[in-house]
């Protein structure tokens, strides 16, 4: 629903701003700053113009936009000559990456029945660019593993390891078998990753309409919803392992990099996987015998659903193009006039699986308008005090290709430069949402109490509260939450430890076009945000999160609130570890006391399971200790701070360094990339965070000796970031 401020509303609104403002400050300036930059992002607001979203929009998803498709170069040099255009020193930076393409898919249920899947989303008269089908991807996950499989079929819910545990329980083993996962649950390259580990050898990924179709409402083009076409495309690179190319790992994948052989590549998938409709889902489904499946996995097709294995037999065929392809990233730069090494970075990728203009259009040209309104407030004269660098990633949707590569490629200025990433995605009508650094809760915590809400009138921090309020959920001030993975965020600050955001607005935008041929300008404008308000919205929250890291006094990090969840997180893994111990011991007691016995099935449908190791009460005292030091020297160090007043290159650089005192060249235990230890995807949970990611990972593999290690290491991590912020006390209190 659309409602609109009336004029009287709206001019009392701006009338009140003055005497708004003066009630406000502003992490990181001075009193008489803050009121100078309000006055700016004033300005900064009146030259958004909704118009320019929607026409760069229409121009950038006129056609498909793959990875290597002359029309993501296209939209690449279209995008560089605005930012030249506005006054921004502007290159396109290349990368050759690997990016497979289908050349043969089959899918077929052979027994008891026959039905060849259709594989393909027909072009509907409601939406213009759904016919363009010559220049479309066709539906596939990207790094599939070639294939020529046959087996019983075998339904494994979301596919991740707790649902093969269940199986086990009910006798069935996936050994050798294909398995057919729903999408959701956790992200997609865990599923047949989980199922080579099992033993499988094919997997087939559908979308139930539960999840994603003519359960939750009218479907595409009546509604925004899946249609029974409709299917996900998206990459299936094993990337809690590492992002980026495949071939280049740690390094940047120019022209010349030196490639590793693609069998000795640990991420490429080892057995063949393709993402289905629901259509084409159900008739192998529908085939399936074996127990009926829990209440819990049960979909909303109009069929009983069976875990199988077989009867139903499936023959899986897979073959592709495994092509190194270019990769356009667009940089553009605005030298600062005060600080130049000092980076401020705002990124959205532009590639697309097929037009993509909810993901990532949708975010892009709101970079691009932000670009734009920063280059007219420089012609009243005003200057950035530290450089401002827009990116516009390709190869996203592969597994994070384009921004990966570059940050592998310019680690060392990186380290010495970036202050601090500020990401976008996809956005659409609703709430704003924010994950990041908690050095930044208190900065962004202001960016979002300052923006007003399109919709309501209120502030975007405002109506969060209001929602979480009538939903039951706690709420006393705006929180980050931690990041993990799926966007172009993950190789800054996991990577190379620079601290970092990741924003946008959703929740009232819902729809199945998620990587199909539905994601269409013709989809956004009708369900997603048809008057743009809220790409406008996401213009003045990217645009105030920049400039107030261009122009404050001294960088707005705070370490406070920091403390404070590190401190909820170390007492999270060790509640963790208390409950895991109390499961064990209780499951061990039902094992022993044959209380499984009971339920087992005298056809053998059901296995009693084995007695698991106990776990041990774990030494977390180091790690405790550690965390005291932090929070009392947090709480000092913040006190100061609010008490500065002075500009020093000095003190920006401690703080922005502050982040690269989380990682370790080490890496984490298995995947060395990953080098932050608050911070990380999953190992099987893809794009959802671990925080603690040492520690809490090995408490949930059963790991008890890493456990031990890692509780060190993270204390150790901890007392190398207090002692780094006892140095930033020390100088203030020099002064």
């Amino acid at each position: 629903m659309k409602v609109k401020l009336s004029a009287t509303i709206a001019a009392l609104l701006l009338a009140s701003f003055a005497v708004f403002a003066q009630d406000k400050t502003l992490t990181g300036f001075t009193t008489e700053n803050t009121s100078k930059e309000f006055e700016l992002e004033k300005e900064f607001d009146s030259y958004l113009k909704a118009e320019n979203l929607r026409d760069w929009m229409k121009t950038l998803t006129d056609e498909p936009h793959h990875v290597g498709s002359p029309y993501a170069k296209k939209n690449a040099e279209f995008m560089a000559a605005k930012f030249k255009e506005w006054g921004y020193d502007t290159e396109i930076e290349e990368y050759q990456v690997l990016f497979p393409t289908p050349a043969e898919r089959v899918l077929e249920l052979t027994a008891p029945t026959k039905y060849k899947a259709g594989l393909s989303e027909p072009a509907l008269k409601e939406d213009a660019t759904s016919s363009l089908q010559k220049l479309q991807l066709p539906i596939y996950n990207c790094f599939s593993a070639d294939g020529d499989v046959t087996g019983e079929l075998v339904f494994v819910n979301y596919g991740i390891p707790s649902d093969y545990e269940e199986l086990k329980k009910m006798g069935i083993d996936v050994k050798g078998k294909i398995v057919i996962a729903k999408y959701g649950g956790s992200w997609r390259g865990i599923k047949p990753k989980v199922a080579a580990e099992n033993g499988a050898i094919g997997c087939i990924i559908y979308s139930d309409p539960k999840d994603d179709g003519y359960f939750r409402g009218d479907v595409y083009p009546k509604g925004p919803f899946k249609n029974e076409y409709g299917a996900q495309r998206g990459s299936v690179l094993d990337m809690p392992l590492y992002p980026g190319d495949p071939l280049t790992p740690g390094y940047g994948a120019t022209k010349d990099a030196k490639r590793i052989a693609m069998e000795e590549a640990p991420t490429l998938l080892t057995i063949p996987v393709l993402p289905i409709s629901y259509k084409d889902a159900e008739p192998l489904l529908a085939a399936m015998g074996g127990p009926v499946i829990p209440d819990s996995w049960k979909g909303a097709l109009p069929i009983t659903y069976h875990a199988g294995p077989g009867p139903a037999t499936v023959h899986l065929k897979l073959k592709f193009n495994w092509d190194i392809k270019p990769a356009y990233n667009v940089i553009a730069k605005m030298k600062g006039s005060e600080f130049p090494d000092e980076w401020i970075i705002r990124g959205n990728h532009h590639d697309a699986w097929v037009n993509g203009a909810s993901d990532p259009v949708s975010g892009m040209v709101a970079v691009m308008e932000e670009a734009r309104a920063i280059a007219e407030l420089t012609k009243t004269g005003w200057k950035p005090k530290r450089t401002l660098i827009f990116c516009g990633w390709d190869a996203e949707e592969p597994g994070l290709l384009g921004s990966t590569e570059w940050v592998e490629d310019h680690q060392d200025e990186l380290k010495e430069k970036a202050v601090v990433y500020i990401n976008s995605d996809g956005n659409g009508r609703g709430f704003l949402y924010a994950g990041g650094s908690h050095t930044l809760e208190k900065f962004f915590g202001e960016i979002a109490r300052d923006v007003i809400d399109p919709q309501k009138g209120i502030s975007v921090a405002k109506r969060r509260e209001a929602y979480m309020q009538v939903n039951g959920m706690p709420y006393s001030e705006f929180k980050l939450s931690a990041l993990g993975s799926g966007s172009d965020y993950s190789p800054f600050i996991q990577h190379l430890g620079i601290a970092s955001l990741n924003i946008g607005y959703g929740g009232e935008n819902a729809g199945g076009e998620y990587h199909s041929i539905y994601d269409s300008f013709d989809h956004y404008v009708r369900f997603k945000d048809p008057e743009f308000q809220y790409g406008v919205a996401l213009c003045q929250t990217g645009g105030r999160t920049t400039l107030r890291f261009a122009n404050a006094d001294y960088l707005p990090f705070e370490f406070s609130k920091l403390a404070n969840t590190v401190s909820t997180y170390t007492d999270e893994v060790m509640k963790l570890a208390d409950q895991l111990r109390e499961s064990t011991v209780k499951e061990n007691k039902m094992i022993t006391d044959g209380i499984y016995e009971a339920y087992a099935d005298p056809k053998k449908t059901f296995i009693i399971p084995e007695v698991k190791d106990e776990v041990p009460y774990f030494n977390f005292a180091p790690l405790q200790n550690s965390l005291e030091k932090l929070q009392e020297t947090a709480a000092t160090l913040s006190t100061l701070l609010d008490k500065n007043k002075t500009e020093s290159k000095e003190l920006d650089k401690m703080l922005y360094q502050s982040e690269r005192h989380f990682t370790k060249e080490a890496g984490l235990p298995i995947r060395p990339w990953y080098k932050h230890h608050l911070y990380a995807p999953g190992f099987y949970t893809g794009y959802g965070v671990k925080t603690l990611p040492g520690v809490r990972e090995a408490i949930e593999q059963r790991d008890w000796d890493l456990t031990e290690d890692q509780i060190k290491v993270l204390a150790g991590v901890l007392d190398d970031f207090t002692n780094h912020l006892n140095k930033i006390k020390a100088s203030l209190q020099s002064e």
